[in-house]
This record gives C-alpha cells, structure tokens and sequence, in this order.
C-alpha cells in the first residue's frame, strides 16, 4: 500500500521548499521540510560550540543530538514550523552560517539514521507533503506521488540571490552559482543517500515556470490521482 505522502525532492535552490510549502496550503493538508530539519541539527551544534571545520563526525553527533528534540507544530496562522528544543528558530535557520555547513552534517550516517526516523514517524494518517533530497527515494519509497522539481543551475542561483538572509554579503551570481554547484557535488556523491530522482519520479523543470505555475501542475496531478 503507498504511503500517503505527495514527496518533492530537488537540488538547492530549486524552488522546492517554497512549492511545498504553498501545494500544501492549497491542498490544506500538513507540510514538512526536512532540509530545515538538517539546518537545525547545523544550527545546534553551532550553537553549542562545535567547529564544524574539523569535528563534523558521527562521533562528535551521536552525544549532541541526545539533547535535541526537534517537532513540527501547527501555529496560530496555520502554518508547520519546526520546533527545536521547544523554540522556534524562525530565519536562522536559513542563515548563511548554517548553509555554509548543512551539507557535511548532511553526509554523516548517524544524523540521516537519527533523522530518517524522525521524518518517518512525522507521516500521519492522511495525505502530507514532505520536501527534502531523498523523501521519494530513502524515505517514503513507496510514497504515493514522487516529483522532483529541477532548474538551470543558473536560474538557481539567481533565485538563491533574492533570497533575504540566504547568503552572505557581497555575494555575486557567479559566487551563489559556485556555492550551488558545490552543494550539488557533495549531495551527489555521498556514500548515504546521495541526491537523485527516484526511478518512478516525475522530473519537473520550473526554469521557465512560475512559482503558481508549478503549484497549479503539481495540485492538478494530485487530484487527477485522488479524484
């Protein structure tokens, strides 16, 4: 039986965590954003102090994230926002500092098994969105839809560059485009879970589509599907 999970994966800045996002507003059903979930690990271990130039190992996690909790919570508005340690971290989250070490805490074994989980256990009864690099193919395998949402790698970079807080000052296109293509490098080639369609995904190019363009494809998809 297909879990019932619409699954978006994608390489950085493909517009992913936005189209989810707002799919599942339009479907109102719940949304969760596993990126964020590996951005607070980053963030916590930044916090406590860890310097993740030269201690970003299992060994150096297994201990931290015995004193982490992270949940998703409904708010007020509506809205899922990830919970860590009973905070909501908001925007920093989504700070430079965190996305300049987020894809290294992303290749260590023990965060993707602790994480995987976590992810796993978030499905509840129901139709959900989850948003992440290997929801369609680690995961929720069996999730009942599977995109993966692409751009031009340069269109990537400049939607990263419009994006507040996301990099760093002075930052130029052909900067966020290197940063890009780095992050797509290390996300590829990992020995655990590496970033790549699932063989029975649907590949959706957004190069050249709006961000309601590909919200509206995706929402008709579905409901052909369930209707």
């Amino acid at each position: 039986m297909s879990q019932q999970v619409i699954a978006i994966d994608g390489p950085a800045a493909s517009g992913k965590s936005t189209i989810a996002a707002l799919l599942a507003a339009k479907l109102r059903i719940p949304y969760i954003n596993t990126g964020n979930m590996y951005r607070a690990i980053t963030m916590y271990a930044l916090d406590s102090g860890i310097d993740l130039e030269t201690k970003c190992t299992n060994e150096v996690f297994a201990p931290l994230l015995d004193t982490l909790k992270l949940d998703y919570i409904q708010t007020a508005s509506g809205d899922y926002e990830l919970q860590v340690n009973g905070i909501l971290p908001g925007l920093k989250l989504r700070s430079p500092e965190v996305a300049a070490f987020v894809s290294p805490v992303a290749t260590l074994s023990f965060v993707r098994d602790w994480l995987k989980d976590l992810q796993r256990d978030s499905a509840k009864p129901g139709l959900i969105v989850m948003e992440g690099r290997d929801i369609g193919t680690v995961i929720f395998p069996d999730a009942a839809f599977k995109f993966f949402l692409t751009a031009t790698p340069e269109e990537r970079a400049r939607r990263r560059l419009a994006q507040d807080g996301e990099t760093f000052d002075g930052a130029t296109l052909e900067s966020v485009a290197r940063d890009i293509a780095e992050r797509d490098r290390i996300d590829s080639s990992r020995a655990i879970a590496p970033l790549k369609p699932a063989a029975d995904a649907e590949i959706v190019d957004t190069t050249q589509m709006t961000i309601n363009e590909v919200i509206d494809y995706l929402a008709r998809r579905v409901n052909n599907e369930c209707s």
